[in-house]
């Protein structure tokens, strides 16, 4: 595959910036750019449907912020909570020989074969958002939140509100997710260590707000006690409260029921500053001016200082959350 000439004018040309993880959608591709431009830099972006949750919307739009032609790209992006339709999206930007496919997997496993497709066509794989279980050379550079660590953060919060007893309904992510896998591993490991330490339903909502709701409803109409909500991301969070909600069931700091989420939406801190909920992890989508800086240090024929760069983030806690805290890292 031919490489682009100007790449290193337009690398000197372009400023380089650095700024600082959804429900089940259809798959679908938007082109955002001609198939053809001369002197912009193609790429392919891979990613999980943009109204999953407000994380994925504002993950998103960065991407789109960034990658376009007035930038020296020529774009073009495919969403799926899949992994098999995210293979398929793969192997048609390698057909289209794109200079750069940029992806978010769904699922961690199975993209070995795709990935090396890419590499023999010459086409440079950067993986966003989200870890796959992958040989590193398969991929250039990869810029991802810790999902382990995100886990872990809320589990160690979490025991430290030292309850008496933990009787929690976790509601997971898609499952085979990095998200999912990180979050829920560390709950797991805390609770096969500790005896107080129960779960009373663990269940996939898949990112859902309506299905975690029904899970929670499930839990309330069998009477079974929990005194814990783990959700797995925001959305869910608040499908969990419209079930405590409806059910008179109190919620938040000094309440009935613990309510955990991740990702850091503007609203559920303010849930957080209202003490409604306790908890929320943060998950940084902000990622395109990373990728973008990647690519024009390959571009200009640079050496990258760092093949995973890690996203910085922290947990909140609604006894301490500010309203400068809403305001700089809600999304």
């Amino acid at each position: 595959m031919m490489r682009k000439v100007l790449s290193i004018v337009m690398a000197s040309a372009m400023t380089l910036g650095l700024v600082a993880c959804g429900s089940t959608a259809t798959a679908s591709t938007t082109t955002e750019a001609p198939a053809s431009s001369g002197g912009l830099i193609k790429v392919g972006i891979i990613n999980n449907d943009p109204n999953e949750s407000g994380y994925r919307t504002a993950n998103d739009a960065d991407l789109k912020a960034k990658f376009t032609k007035e930038n020296g790209y020529d774009v073009s992006f495919a969403y799926s909570l899949k992994n098999d339709e995210q293979i398929q999206y793969a192997q048609t930007f390698i057909q289209d020989e794109v200079d750069y496919l940029l992806l978010s997997a769904a699922d961690t496993a199975g993209w070995d074969s795709v990935l090396k497709d890419a590499q023999a066509a010459g086409i440079k794989v950067i993986l966003f958002d989200r870890t796959i279980d992958a040989d590193a050379s398969l991929y250039e550079a990869s810029i991802v939140s810790d999902m382990a660590k995100e886990g872990q953060t809320a589990v160690d919060w979490l025991a430290g509100q030292n309850l008496s007893e933990y009787n929690v309904i976790h509601i997971q992510g898609v499952m085979g997710s990095a998200a999912q896998q990180g979050r829920s591993g560390a709950l797991d490991t805390k609770v096969a260590a500790e005896s107080n330490w129960n779960i009373v339903k663990q269940q996939t909502a898949e990112w859902n707000a309506e299905k975690a709701q029904q899970i929670v409803q499930s839990v309330i109409d069998a009477g079974t006690p929990f005194n814990v909500i783990y959700a797995e991301n925001d959305d869910m969070a608040k499908g969990a409260v419209a079930a405590l909600d409806a059910a008179g069931i109190s919620h938040g700091v000094g309440k009935d029921v613990v309510v955990m989420g991740f990702d850091c939406n503007k609203w559920a801190l303010e849930e957080l500053l209202n003490q409604n909920w306790n908890y929320d992890g943060q998950c940084n989508p902000f990622q395109a001016s990373y990728i973008d800086d990647i690519i024009k240090t390959l571009e200009s024929g640079g050496t990258l200082s760092q093949k995973t760069i890690i996203m910085d983030e922290k947990g909140f806690d609604a006894t301490t959350i500010t309203q400068q805290d809403v305001d700089t890292y809600g999304i």
